[in-house]
C-alpha cells in the first residue's frame, strides 16, 4: 500500500497534478534556488529534520503531520529535546515517525503530506520527495538557528505568533541587562569532543543570550565567523579562558555534568589548572537540550539560568 501510494504522487506529477491542486498556492524560492509552488495555508506538513523544523513549527503553533526523529538504544523513537522543550513527542501527540537519515519516503507518501520541509542535513532524495509533495530545502546553517523560525512563520503564516515569542524574548534580555553588568563580563562556551576543543562563535540559544545581553567573549572566539565553530587543542586553554566558562552535557544520552567534565580531562587531564574560570570554581554547567537548541522555550530557560548563575554573585575576574 505504501509503495503504491507513492506510485500514484509520481504518477500524479508527471500528469501536471498535485496532492495540492484544491488549495491556494504561492511560488517560493528555497536555499537551493528551486522555486516551488507551496500551499498558501499547508495543512499537512511532514518535517526531515526535527532540531531545525520540528521543534520550531512546535513553537510556532504548527503540528506536522509526520516528522523525522532519532531512535533510543532499544529502537523507539523520539523527537530529539521536544520532550524538554515543548511537551511534544511522537508517543503524546498525532505525529509519526517517518525516519532519520535517510527518511522513509514511502512513510512520508503515507501520510498525504501537502508540503515537505528538510535541510541540506537530510539525505532523502530531493526528487523523490517532490514527487510526493511540494518540498522546500531550508538551509539552518546559512540562515542561523533562530532564522528557521522567521522563514517557517512565513512558510505557515504564524508570524503574529513569532512575534510574541521575540517580544517575550526581547523582555528577558532586559531584565539580564537590568540585573547584570554584562559589558564588564568575560564569558566562553567550550566543549569537549574526541580529545579536541570546540567552540562556537554563537552556541546555540546559551550563545545568542549571552551575545545578545552583551557579554564579552575571548578575542579567538570573536575571530570565528558567524555562525562558524572552530576546534582547539589544549594548548588554546589560555586563549579560551574567561570570568566565567559554560560547558554542557546531553541528557537525551543520560549524561551528567560529570560527563562533560570527564570530555574535557580527556582534552587534558587537570585541564581545570590551567583555566582562570575552572580554579574559581566558575565553571558552569548545563544541559545541552536547552543550551543549544533553536527555541524560545530555550531562550527563556537560559535567560533564567544566567540570571541565577550571575546576578548579585560575587566572583573572581580574570586579571587584566
Amino acid at each position: 500500500m505504501r509503495k503504491l501510494t507513492l506510485m500514484l504522487a509520481s504518477l500524479m506529477l508527471l500528469a501536471g497534478l498535485s496532492p495540492t491542486f484544491a488549495q491556494d498556492t504561492r511560488s517560493f524560492t528555497d536555499d537551493t534556488g528551486r522555486v516551488v509552488d507551496i500551499p498558501v495555508e499547508p495543512l499537512r506538513i511532514v518535517s526531515l529534520q526535527d532540531l531545525a523544523i520540528t521543534i520550531p513549527l512546535l513553537e510556532l503553533g504548527v503540528t506536522p503531520v509526520g516528522s523525522h526523529g532519532r531512535t533510543t538504544a532499544e529502537g523507539v523513537p523520539f523527537i530529539r529535546s521536544s520532550d524538554v522543550l515543548t511537551g511534544i513527542d511522537f508517543d503524546n501527540s498525532d505525529i509519526k515517525f517517518v525516519g532519520n537519515l535517510p527518511a522513509d519516503v514511502e512513510a512520508v507518501a503515507a501520510l498525504e503530506p501537502d508540503l515537505i520541509l528538510m535541510t541540506p542535513w537530510q539525505t532523502a532524495d530531493v526528487n523523490q520527495l517532490a514527487a510526493i509533495a511540494p518540498t522546500l530545502v531550508l538551509d539552518d546553517t546559512k540562515r542561523g538557528d533562530f532564522g528557521m523560525h522567521d522563514v517557517l512563520a512565513d512558510i505557515t503564516g504564524t508570524q503574529d505568533r513569532l512575534a510574541t515569542l521575540k517580544t517575550r524574548y526581547e523582555g528577558q534580555i532586559a531584565q539580564i541587562k537590568r540585573l547584570i553588568d554584562t559589558s564588564s563580563i568575560t564569558v566562553n562556551v567550550i566543549q569537549g569532543v574526541n580529545g579536541q576543543l570546540f567552540v562556537w562563535h554563537t552556541y546555540g540559544a546559551l550563545g545568542k543570550v549571552l551575545r545578545d545581553a552583551g557579554f564579552k567573549f575571548p578575542a579567538v572566539v570573536d575571530a570565528i565567523p558567524e555562525g562558524g565553530d572552530e576546534v582547539f587543542g589544549a594548548e588554546a586553554l589560555p586563549e579560551l579562558d574567561a570570568d566565567l566558562i559554560f560547558a554542557t552535557y546531553r541528557t537525551d544520552t543520560l549524561e551528567t555534568p560529570d560527563d562533560a567534565v570527564t570530555y574535557l580531562e580527556q582534552v587534558l587531564p587537570d585541564f581545570c589548572n590551567f583555566l582562570h574560570a575552572c580554579r574559581e570554581n566558575q565553571l558552569i554547567i548545563v544541559p545541552r537540550e536547552e543550551a543549544s537548541a533553536s527555541s524560545y522555550y530555550g531562550l527563556g530557560a537560559v535567560s533564567y539560568m544566567i540570571i541565577s548563575q550571575i546576578s548579585g554573585r560575587h566572583f573572581t575576574p580574570m586579571a587584566d
